[in-house]
């Protein structure tokens, strides 16, 4: 089969292309921006790569047209491609039909945490001899690309919420019908497709419907959210994670500690390289979900020791004049808040320089800007960059007084943090884009 992919370059798409590859499909496609590291991954798969959506490449008679969700109406190829009454689908409809088709899924789904939670679980997997598939969205260290198509039935999914494409509104996971599912937690985001937490709460119990009896739910126990989505109805056995008097996580961060608790009190520990309650709460989760395809817990703690996380969560970029430059994805109030209690957690009593982009459609929106002062409240400074933004950033961090600084120029934020860096400083970088590559230029800046 010949599959033309639109919006190939994006992390989901870009890695089902490369299952598609590897299942022994012919995989060309297009995105508006080509550039790397996504494009040089798919080059090196053999794929052909068209820059922009022009409507000839109509001419290249593909089988079928695999739409991403980031392609809306008036895009010229995809209105080709309606006008001629050609072949199309969604990606999650095109993966549910030819790679997840027969296998065991384990969907890991919640507001934050999924692409770490599902790194976790595929490492667990491997460790274990049980060679799984995965899509993620995120390079795991351990894996180092973010989709294999895996030699066992075993297939671990990142499963997004998010719309599915122009023509399917309903989230990305209703397609992946998983027999193991992880629901991570649940909070109001994508302010752009939903009106509000209940819409949210819709879609996953649409989820929650496809789960055999045999499955298994592994489900945060501190959410309010989670448990009036299991009340509309569950027909599947329900595991909690993060409950005091069930499974929980605790541990050191100081001291690198992970330990794993159930009902009747400890049941192992180890060291690991991972930090916060976050952490150790997707790591609970985890180990409960490799539990149900066979993996005890103490070959899935062995595991976590040598779990080395994902590009982009707290992923340190490098070290100048003792200063220490992260790059991580949280793009949401309470994934900056839990981001940066790890790190505080991490770090003691150094000074924290937080450094902002608030780039999704949430953020850009401003839905959540009121929160953004609360969810910083552990660092010691706060740099923000209000470039496209459509609200008032200056407003909206005035309770941080003279801590926060807004800037819309790049060059001008960059020279700000260089000149409040200290020796000793730890500078924490959260977007969930290139953010102008500012952190390679923070380092070159820092060395002068």
């Amino acid at each position: 089969m010949h599959i033309h992919i639109l919006g190939i370059c994006g992390t989901f798409m870009g890695g089902i292309a490369q299952l598609a590859v590897a299942a022994g499909h012919t995989v060309t496609g297009c995105d508006a921006n080509v550039y790397p590291p996504m494009s040089d991954q798919l080059r090196g798969a053999g794929i052909a790569l068209t820059e922009g959506y022009d409507s000839a490449q109509v001419a290249l008679k593909p089988d079928v047209f695999v739409v991403g969700n980031a392609i809306s109406r008036g895009n010229p190829l995809l209105e080709a491609i309606l006008d001629q009454g050609l072949p199309y689908v969604s990606g999650p409809q095109w993966l549910a039909e030819n790679v997840l088709q027969g296998r065991w899924v384990l969907g890991v789904a919640g507001t934050h945490g999924k692409t770490t939670t599902s790194a976790m679980l595929a490492w667990i997997l491997e460790d274990a001899h049980m060679a799984p598939g995965f899509l993620i969205g995120g390079v795991p260290l351990n894996f180092g690309v973010s989709a294999r198509l895996g030699e066992t039935p075993f297939f671990v999914i990142e499963a997004d919420e998010y719309d599915t494409a122009f023509c399917d509104k309903r989230s990305k996971f209703i397609h992946y019908k998983p027999r193991t599912v992880i629901l991570n937690n649940l909070e109001f985001d994508h302010a752009d497709i939903f009106a509000d937490l209940a819409a949210i709460e819709t879609q996953f119990h649409h989820l929650v419907r496809t789960l055999p009896g045999n499955g298994l739910i592994v489900s945060n126990a501190g959410e309010a959210s989670l448990d009036r989505v299991l009340g509309r109805g569950c027909w599947t056995p329900v595991n909690r994670f993060a409950d005091p008097a069930g499974y929980h996580a605790d541990g050191n961060d100081a001291e690198g500690s992970l330990i794993l608790n159930g009902p009747e009190g400890e049941i192992g520990r180890t060291q690991w390289q991972l930090s916060g309650r976050h952490n150790r709460d997707n790591a609970c989760a985890a180990l409960l979900a490799a539990r149900h395809v066979g993996v005890p817990f103490d070959k899935g703690l062995e595991a976590l020791a040598r779990f080395g996380n994902v590009k982009r969560r707290m992923e340190v970029r490098g070290t100048v004049r003792d200063i220490t430059v992260y790059d991580d994805f949280a793009h949401h109030p309470t994934a900056i808040e839990t981001t940066v209690a790890g790190l505080r957690r991490k770090v003691g009593n150094a000074r924290i320089l937080a450094v902002l982009e608030p780039r999704s459609n949430t953020m850009k929106l401003g839905t959540m800007k009121s929160q953004l002062p609360d969810s910083l409240h552990e660092v010691d400074a706060a740099f923000c960059y209000a470039g496209n933004l459509g609200w008032d950033a200056h407003e909206a961090l005035a309770p941080m007084g003279n801590r926060a600084r807004v800037e819309s120029d790049l060059n001008t934020l960059i020279e700000a943090i260089v000149a409040e860096a200290q020796p000793g400083d730890h500078i924490l970088v959260m977007s969930n884009g290139g953010f102008g590559g500012i952190h390679q230029k923070l380092l070159e800046r820092l060395a002068k």
